[in-house]
Protein backbone atom coordinates (compact mmCIF):
# COMPACT_ATOMS: atom_id res chain seq x y z
CA UNK A 1 0.00 0.00 0.00
CA UNK A 2 1.36 3.41 -0.89
CA UNK A 3 2.50 5.37 2.16
CA UNK A 4 2.87 2.35 4.45
CA UNK A 5 6.31 1.48 5.77
CA UNK A 6 7.34 -2.08 4.96
CA UNK A 7 8.61 -4.33 7.73
CA UNK A 8 12.17 -3.76 6.59
CA UNK A 9 12.05 -0.03 7.34
CA UNK A 10 14.66 1.85 9.30
CA UNK A 11 12.33 1.97 12.29
CA UNK A 12 11.87 -1.80 12.35
CA UNK A 13 15.05 -2.49 14.23
CA UNK A 14 14.19 -0.01 16.97
CA UNK A 15 10.56 -1.05 17.21
CA UNK A 16 10.26 -4.73 16.37
CA UNK A 17 13.01 -5.69 18.82
CA UNK A 18 11.07 -4.22 21.74
CA UNK A 19 9.57 -6.71 24.19
CA UNK A 20 5.82 -5.93 24.14
CA UNK A 21 5.47 -7.41 27.60
CA UNK A 22 7.69 -4.80 29.22
CA UNK A 23 7.23 -1.04 29.64
CA UNK A 24 9.16 1.19 27.27
CA UNK A 25 10.20 4.24 29.29
CA UNK A 26 11.64 7.15 27.36
CA UNK A 27 14.01 9.50 29.12
CA UNK A 28 12.16 12.46 27.60
CA UNK A 29 8.80 11.27 28.93
CA UNK A 30 7.34 11.04 25.43
CA UNK A 31 4.94 8.22 24.50
CA UNK A 32 6.46 5.12 22.92
CA UNK A 33 4.20 5.57 19.88
CA UNK A 34 1.16 7.48 18.69
CA UNK A 35 -1.75 5.56 17.17
CA UNK A 36 -3.94 7.68 14.92
CA UNK A 37 -7.56 7.32 13.99
CA UNK A 38 -8.18 8.57 10.46
CA UNK A 39 -11.75 9.70 9.66
CA UNK A 40 -12.46 12.90 11.57
CA UNK A 41 -9.03 12.92 13.23
CA UNK A 42 -6.39 12.94 10.50
CA UNK A 43 -8.82 13.85 7.71
CA UNK A 44 -12.34 15.25 7.78
CA UNK A 45 -13.96 12.71 5.48
CA UNK A 46 -17.19 12.31 7.44
CA UNK A 47 -18.99 14.81 5.13
CA UNK A 48 -17.89 12.63 2.19
CA UNK A 49 -19.42 9.54 3.79
CA UNK A 50 -22.62 11.35 4.70
CA UNK A 51 -23.07 12.81 1.20
CA UNK A 52 -22.52 9.35 -0.30
CA UNK A 53 -25.07 7.82 2.08
CA UNK A 54 -27.72 10.36 1.09
CA UNK A 55 -26.94 9.75 -2.59
CA UNK A 56 -27.43 6.03 -2.04
CA UNK A 57 -30.77 6.59 -0.31
CA UNK A 58 -31.93 8.68 -3.27
CA UNK A 59 -30.67 6.13 -5.80
CA UNK A 60 -32.49 3.18 -4.23
CA UNK A 61 -35.56 4.96 -2.89
CA UNK A 62 -34.58 4.73 0.75
CA UNK A 63 -34.84 7.20 3.62
CA UNK A 64 -31.94 8.67 5.58
CA UNK A 65 -31.21 11.41 8.10
CA UNK A 66 -28.31 13.32 9.59
CA UNK A 67 -28.97 11.56 12.90
CA UNK A 68 -28.60 8.15 11.29
CA UNK A 69 -25.43 9.28 9.53
CA UNK A 70 -23.82 10.48 12.76
CA UNK A 71 -24.68 7.19 14.46
CA UNK A 72 -22.18 5.54 12.11
CA UNK A 73 -19.17 7.71 13.01
CA UNK A 74 -16.27 5.50 14.07
CA UNK A 75 -18.03 2.19 13.47
CA UNK A 76 -16.74 -0.78 11.48
CA UNK A 77 -17.87 -0.59 7.86
CA UNK A 78 -19.80 -3.85 7.76
CA UNK A 79 -21.60 -2.85 10.97
CA UNK A 80 -22.44 0.42 9.21
CA UNK A 81 -23.65 -1.57 6.20
CA UNK A 82 -26.00 -3.55 8.43
CA UNK A 83 -27.28 -0.34 10.00
CA UNK A 84 -27.84 1.31 6.61
CA UNK A 85 -29.68 -1.72 5.25
CA UNK A 86 -31.98 -1.76 8.27
CA UNK A 87 -32.62 1.99 8.61
CA UNK A 88 -32.36 3.16 5.02
CA UNK A 89 -34.68 0.39 3.91
CA UNK A 90 -32.89 -0.57 0.68
CA UNK A 91 -32.59 -3.97 -0.96
CA UNK A 92 -28.80 -4.27 -0.79
CA UNK A 93 -26.57 -6.53 1.28
CA UNK A 94 -24.27 -4.95 3.87
CA UNK A 95 -21.25 -5.85 1.73
CA UNK A 96 -22.82 -4.30 -1.39
CA UNK A 97 -23.61 -1.17 0.61
CA UNK A 98 -20.04 -0.87 1.88
CA UNK A 99 -18.51 -1.36 -1.57
CA UNK A 100 -20.79 1.29 -3.09
CA UNK A 101 -20.05 3.70 -0.25
CA UNK A 102 -16.34 3.17 -0.79
CA UNK A 103 -16.70 3.85 -4.52
CA UNK A 104 -18.26 7.22 -3.78
CA UNK A 105 -15.94 8.28 -0.98
CA UNK A 106 -12.74 7.14 -2.71
CA UNK A 107 -13.67 9.24 -5.75
CA UNK A 108 -14.09 12.30 -3.52
CA UNK A 109 -10.81 11.71 -1.67
CA UNK A 110 -8.91 11.26 -4.91
CA UNK A 111 -10.16 14.71 -5.93
CA UNK A 112 -9.28 16.36 -2.61
CA UNK A 113 -8.03 15.15 0.79
CA UNK A 114 -9.60 17.27 3.56
CA UNK A 115 -6.88 17.34 6.23
CA UNK A 116 -7.80 18.17 9.81
CA UNK A 117 -6.10 21.31 11.19
CA UNK A 118 -2.82 20.61 12.96
CA UNK A 119 -2.71 16.88 12.13
CA UNK A 120 0.05 16.86 9.53
CA UNK A 121 2.12 19.30 11.56
CA UNK A 122 1.98 16.98 14.57
CA UNK A 123 2.91 13.99 12.41
CA UNK A 124 5.99 15.84 11.17
CA UNK A 125 7.04 16.78 14.72
CA UNK A 126 6.55 13.23 16.01
CA UNK A 127 8.80 11.93 13.24
CA UNK A 128 11.41 14.54 14.09
CA UNK A 129 11.43 13.21 17.67
CA UNK A 130 11.73 9.59 16.54
CA UNK A 131 8.27 8.55 17.73
CA UNK A 132 6.69 5.87 15.50
CA UNK A 133 3.08 6.31 14.41
CA UNK A 134 0.42 3.82 13.36
CA UNK A 135 -2.87 4.41 11.58
CA UNK A 136 -5.85 2.64 13.16
CA UNK A 137 -8.97 3.08 11.08
CA UNK A 138 -12.18 1.19 10.44
CA UNK A 139 -12.07 2.28 6.81
CA UNK A 140 -10.91 -0.36 4.35
CA UNK A 141 -7.55 -0.49 2.64
CA UNK A 142 -8.69 0.80 -0.74
CA UNK A 143 -10.04 3.98 0.89
CA UNK A 144 -6.93 4.50 2.99
CA UNK A 145 -4.48 4.15 0.09
CA UNK A 146 -5.19 7.48 -1.69
CA UNK A 147 -4.89 9.33 1.63
CA UNK A 148 -1.57 7.71 2.50
CA UNK A 149 -0.35 8.53 -1.00
CA UNK A 150 -0.46 12.21 0.00
CA UNK A 151 1.89 11.66 2.96
CA UNK A 152 5.62 10.86 3.11
CA UNK A 153 6.21 7.13 2.70
CA UNK A 154 7.51 6.61 6.23
CA UNK A 155 4.68 8.38 8.02
CA UNK A 156 3.07 5.21 9.45
CA UNK A 157 4.99 2.14 10.57
CA UNK A 158 1.77 0.12 10.82
CA UNK A 159 -1.59 0.57 9.11
CA UNK A 160 -4.53 -1.31 10.67
CA UNK A 161 -7.68 -1.09 8.56
CA UNK A 162 -11.19 -2.37 9.18
CA UNK A 163 -10.78 -5.22 6.72
CA UNK A 164 -7.72 -6.48 8.63
CA UNK A 165 -9.39 -7.14 11.99
CA UNK A 166 -12.10 -9.53 13.15
CA UNK A 167 -13.65 -7.08 15.61
CA UNK A 168 -13.81 -3.37 14.87
CA UNK A 169 -14.06 -0.38 17.16
CA UNK A 170 -15.27 -0.07 19.93
CA UNK A 171 -13.57 -3.44 20.51
CA UNK A 172 -9.89 -3.04 21.53
CA UNK A 173 -8.60 -5.38 18.78
CA UNK A 174 -7.65 -2.61 16.30
CA UNK A 175 -5.46 -0.75 18.80
CA UNK A 176 -4.03 -3.94 20.28
CA UNK A 177 -3.11 -5.03 16.75
CA UNK A 178 -1.33 -1.76 16.01
CA UNK A 179 0.62 -1.79 19.27
CA UNK A 180 1.65 -5.42 18.71
CA UNK A 181 2.85 -4.62 15.19
CA UNK A 182 5.03 -1.89 16.67
CA UNK A 183 6.36 -4.34 19.27
CA UNK A 184 4.90 -2.21 22.06
CA UNK A 185 2.36 -2.41 24.85
CA UNK A 186 -0.78 -0.40 24.17
CA UNK A 187 -0.35 1.07 27.66
CA UNK A 188 2.79 2.83 26.48
CA UNK A 189 1.06 4.38 23.46
CA UNK A 190 -1.19 7.38 22.95
CA UNK A 191 -4.23 7.07 20.69
CA UNK A 192 -5.77 10.11 19.00
CA UNK A 193 -9.52 9.89 18.38
CA UNK A 194 -12.50 12.04 17.42
CA UNK A 195 -15.39 9.71 18.38
CA UNK A 196 -16.64 7.95 21.48
CA UNK A 197 -16.56 4.64 19.59
CA UNK A 198 -12.88 5.08 18.81
CA UNK A 199 -12.00 6.41 22.26
CA UNK A 200 -13.65 3.35 23.80
CA UNK A 201 -11.53 1.09 21.59
CA UNK A 202 -8.27 2.82 22.47
CA UNK A 203 -9.06 3.03 26.17
CA UNK A 204 -10.09 -0.65 26.31
CA UNK A 205 -6.77 -1.57 24.69
CA UNK A 206 -4.93 0.31 27.45
CA UNK A 207 -3.93 3.46 25.57
CA UNK A 208 -4.19 6.96 26.90
CA UNK A 209 -6.56 8.64 24.44
CA UNK A 210 -6.20 12.22 23.27
CA UNK A 211 -9.79 13.08 22.37
CA UNK A 212 -10.45 15.75 19.76
CA UNK A 213 -14.26 15.75 19.36
CA UNK A 214 -15.47 16.88 15.97
CA UNK A 215 -18.76 15.64 14.52
CA UNK A 216 -19.95 13.69 17.58
CA UNK A 217 -19.45 14.07 21.36
CA UNK A 218 -17.02 11.94 23.38
CA UNK A 219 -17.82 10.86 26.93
CA UNK A 220 -15.40 11.38 29.79
CA UNK A 221 -13.21 8.40 30.68
CA UNK A 222 -10.42 7.29 32.96
CA UNK A 223 -7.69 7.50 30.32
CA UNK A 224 -9.21 10.22 28.13
CA UNK A 225 -7.72 13.69 27.75
CA UNK A 226 -9.62 16.36 25.79
CA UNK A 227 -8.51 19.15 23.49
CA UNK A 228 -10.50 21.27 21.07
CA UNK A 229 -7.98 21.05 18.21
CA UNK A 230 -4.60 19.65 17.23
CA UNK A 231 -3.48 23.10 16.11
CA UNK A 232 -0.49 24.13 18.23
CA UNK A 233 0.03 20.66 19.72
CA UNK A 234 3.56 19.39 19.20
CA UNK A 235 5.30 16.34 20.65
CA UNK A 236 6.19 18.04 23.92
CA UNK A 237 2.63 19.31 24.44
CA UNK A 238 1.18 15.89 23.55
CA UNK A 239 3.44 14.26 26.14
CA UNK A 240 2.49 16.87 28.74
CA UNK A 241 -1.23 16.31 28.14
CA UNK A 242 -1.11 12.51 28.20
CA UNK A 243 1.59 11.81 30.79
CA UNK A 244 0.18 9.69 33.65
CA UNK A 245 -0.60 11.75 36.71
CA UNK A 246 1.27 10.82 39.90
Amino acid sequence: MTGQVETGSALEGAVASTDPGAPVPRPDGFPAAVLWDMDGTLVDTEPYWIATEFAMAEKYGGTWSEEHALNLVGKALLDSGEYIRAHMGIDRTPHQIVEELLDGVVARVEAEVPWRPGARELLVDLEAHGIPCALVTMSWQRFVAPILAQLPERTFVSVVTGDRVELGKPHPEPYLTAAAELGLRAEDCVAIEDSNTGATSGEAAGCTVLCVPHHVPILEGERRVFVDTLVGIDTARLAELTRPKV
